[in-house]
């Protein structure tokens, strides 16, 4: 059939296994947070918002409802989350979070991502220092007066609004203790939640050729490969 359709299909493979690694990831996000405060998104705030999540990258809502009715099930297993922090060549700090039901394997994974790509894993709470915890959220742009709707969500705790043209949306930043918060302002106001994340921002960032990014990105890839691995965090530029 040609090269041109082996390229496509192995694209296509790639997409699909991007995919399913994304939807493994969000169904344990999903366990996690029935676990924590029941299957009811009404009454669970965190769920409503992985479910958001799941609706933004495409999961079938089928999915999203079989998921939750396992993570109902009493003998399910329980997701933990563990937090690993290292350095990858360069001096360039990684954080990587995850959930898992086994830490043994975990830890023995990541440390075998570290040490294949010359890495170093660390102990724990050695990067506090490197990365600050915020909460950021996605809505649609729609015709909102940013410089107003910044200064009503001031008081829910909002820090930072920019508006991304290319995507038309409105992303929102704040402290990691105000997710709650300013969930609930955007909610009051009607607003639907495209995406949420806390994520881990670096205090200060590091350059690096693009011989070198391309070392640390090896490390970085291989990190989010990892079933066990949600996110992974760097300080570089």
């Amino acid at each position: 059939m040609g090269r041109a359709f082996e390229f496509r299909k192995a694209r296509k493979m790639k997409r699909w296994g991007a995919m399913s690694k994304t939807f493994t990831k969000i169904g344990r996000e999903i366990s996690k947070a029935v676990k924590d405060a029941g299957p009811n998104p009404e009454t669970n705030s965190r769920l409503r918002v992985i479910i958001q999540n799941a609706k933004a990258a495409n999961m079938p809502k089928d999915n999203v409802e079989r998921a939750i009715k396992k993570a109902s099930d009493k003998n399910t297993e329980n997701w933990e989350e563990r937090v690993y922090e290292g350095y990858a060549q360069f001096g360039i700090a990684i954080l990587v979070e995850t959930l898992t039901d086994n830490t043994t394997r975990t830890v023995a994974n990541v440390r075998a991502c570290f040490n294949k790509c010359d890495g170093t894993l660390g102990t724990t709470g050695s990067l506090d220092f490197a990365f600050e915890r915020k909460c950021m959220f996605k809505i649609e742009a729609g015709e909102i007066d940013v410089e107003e709707f910044e200064f009503e969500m001031i008081d829910h705790g909002a820090e930072e609004i920019d508006k991304d043209e290319e995507e038309n949306v409105i992303i929102i930043y704040g402290q990691f203790a105000d997710f709650g918060n300013i969930q609930s302002g955007l909610e009051e106001k009607g607003l639907e939640i495209k995406e949420a994340a806390l994520e881990r921002i670096p205090l200060e960032t590091k350059e690096l050729t693009e011989e070198d990014e391309e070392i640390v990105n090896k490390l970085i890839e291989r990190l989010e490969d990892e079933d066990d691995v949600q996110q992974v965090f760097h300080t570089m530029a």
